[in-house]
């Protein structure tokens, strides 16, 4: 049977906790890179319109940010 520690480590970018296994760890550069900036926003729309987006969702694979984002930008590049 494998041995997998996790261990709680503090990254160098702003004091973020993380968790850190036997291998590897935190490291600058590493994980996904940025698109843009987070904000966080809430959004009101009826359940007819969240149900499309979460069927967008299911059937192509994408988080609900990425389909209002394809959104947004298709909207400002006209």
């Amino acid at each position: 049977m494998k041995n997998n520690k996790i261990k709680v480590g503090v990254s160098n970018k702003e004091g973020q906790l993380g968790f850190v296994f036997s291998r590897g760890g935190l490291r600058e550069g590493s994980g996904r890179k940025s698109i843009g900036v987070t904000k966080k926003v809430s959004l009101t729309l009826t359940e007819e319109m969240w149900n499309k987006i979460e069927d967008h969702c299911t059937d192509n694979k994408i988080s609900r940010s990425e389909v209002i984002r394809n959104i947004l930008e298709s909207f400002y590049s006209q």
